[in-house]
């Protein structure tokens, strides 16, 4: 076992108003299964291509181990996978790369073909077994659940589970829960390591956000309190500095108090009532540094809006014995179901099982199909498509050119943890999780009967994904998606439609 140590890491991109990161230091193991979390725009890509000596930096990043970076680039995608990987592992034996394989569920047949051939799940394995298989090395690994199926996240994930050396980024809980023994955590003002899975730190971190409110609220409450304490404490020691002076000793004679306004009696009174004050400003003071240092780590994770239009139909679609076909290949077949208003239904199924299929033939796309499919009139469906590479230009022309309330859209956008300074950028330029969350902010502005999301949560961050959820309980409304974050599909499916 050894040891990766960053000390006082500062990097900004050029251009940039404010660093990324600034005199970050911690330190972490070589035999870690470490999960990697933070917001979007938060610095865990950039973090990772810093370790891979991408960028420069001011600071230390001192390690005794080979970084390797998932995604791995392929230079020639039409080449057989078997040669692909004696590229990446050069001395691995044949009964390695097929013991890994056989772990990852992936069969022989794929080594003999071209890489460009096997499906993004297959992909994604091949390479984790590549990389995994390479003599000391430490993984990177960058979001690898984005084009995995359900059951290809748990595959993975076990995969995962019996190695180590590996920093993982990945928003999806049960993903994370499978397989990481610590957290690497980028908050609002710092970074931390955690030991455990995702679920303990979560837990630690919302134990610690409440402990952090509670003390907050004492604090502002004591502070509020010597305020007062302090402003009478002057008040009195004013008044009684007076009195030394003489003002006051006449009245006292006359009230037969000859002693109490004495001059070395006024003195001694004087001086405690200034001690008292300095005392009671000190507290204070004190309270309100201790206050300083609180809060500065918890996510305002302020709550979404939805306005779904009410259907004047029960049922809303209507399958009966659909299939799907393109030229003679079948990919759909005999599936029959309805959509009724207030049910979300989650269509689960493997990687070309046809979700995607059905979610743009349900959206009015020309797709060839068998069967029965009813459609309500004049219904208004809101989508959310599966890619957003394509987003560019900025958020105003977006608006404008989708029809949406532009105050709206920006203030959704900044519920989901966008800067000010983020709306002066070209949307090409955002985060793959930033541009997900133009396309969700988009279809919340839209007033729709039914919301059909293709895989929406593709690179959103943890807490945002909190916040949809929490957002599609309150608000109810009749969705359509495909998703395979478990948690996420646990928590807000209605009905599951298993293709």
């Amino acid at each position: 076992m050894s040891q990766i140590s960053v000390s006082n890491l500062s990097f900004y991109y050029d251009g940039s108003y404010d660093d990324i990161f600034t005199d970050v230091s911690f330190q972490i193991d070589t035999d870690w299964k470490l999960g990697f979390c933070g917001r979007n725009g938060r610095g865990k890509t950039t973090f990772l291509k810093l370790l891979m000596n991408e960028f420069e930096y001011r600071g230390e990043i001192s390690a005794s181990v080979d970084f390797e970076y998932f995604p791995f680039t392929v230079s020639d995608a039409t080449s057989n996978t078997l040669d692909i990987l004696k590229q990446i592992a050069p001395a691995a034996e044949m009964w390695e790369i097929l013991s890994e394989l056989s772990k990852l569920d992936v069969s022989e047949d794929v080594l003999y073909r071209s890489f460009s051939t096997l499906s993004n799940g297959e992909q994604t394995k091949t390479l984790l077994c590549g990389l995994f298989l390479r003599e000391n090395s430490f993984l990177l690994i960058d979001e690898p659940t984005n084009h995995l199926d359900m059951k290809g996240r748990e595959t993975v994930a076990r995969y995962l589970r019996s190695k180590s050396g590996f920093i993982l980024v990945s928003h999806d809980r049960a993903f994370l829960d499978d397989c990481v023994d610590h957290i690497l955590s980028i908050n609002k003002a710092n970074i931390e390591v955690m030991n455990g899975n995702f679920a303990s730190w979560w837990e630690q971190k919302e134990r610690r956000d409440a402990s952090e409110v509670a003390e907050n609220v004492k604090l502002r409450k004591d502070i509020k309190r010597l305020e007062s304490a302090a402003r009478q404490s002057s008040q009195w020691a004013d008044k009684v500095e007076s009195a030394k002076m003489g003002k006051g000793a006449a009245k006292d004679r006359k009230k037969g108090l000859a002693g109490t306004g004495s001059k070395e009696y006024k003195a001694e009174q004087s001086r405690r009532m200034q001690q008292r004050r300095k005392n009671l400003e000190r507290r204070q003071q004190t309270a309100i540094d201790d206050k300083s240092k609180l809060l500065k780590n918890i996510e305002e994770a302020e709550n979404l809006k939805i306005h779904p239009l009410e259907y004047h139909a029960r049922t809303l679609i209507s399958a009966e014995n659909l299939s799907i076909h393109y030229d003679e290949n079948m990919v759909l077949q005999d599936l029959s179901f309805s959509l009724q208003r207030s049910e979300r239904i989650a269509l689960i199924g493997g990687n070309g099982s046809g979700k995607s299929s059905i979610v743009k033939l349900l959206c009015g796309e020309h797709i060839s199909h068998t069967g029965n499919l009813s459609i309500g009139s004049r219904l208004k469906i809101s989508y959310v498509p599966q890619e957003s590479r394509y987003l560019t230009g900025n958020l105003r022309e977006y608006a404008y050119s989708h029809g949406i309330d532009e105050s709206l859209f920006l203030t959704i956008l900044r519920k989901l943890d966008f800067s000010r300074v983020q709306f002066e950028k070209d949307i090409n330029d955002y985060s793959a999780g930033q541009k997900k969350k133009v396309l969700i902010a988009r279809s919340l502005c839209e007033q729709a009967h039914v919301y059909i999301w293709d895989e929406p949560l593709n690179y959103i961050d943890v807490l945002s994904r909190m916040q949809i959820e929490k957002l599609i309980m309150a608000y109810n409304p009749t969705m359509v998606f495909i998703e395979h974050d478990r948690t996420f599909c646990e928590n807000i499916a209605t009905k599951i439609v298993r293709l």
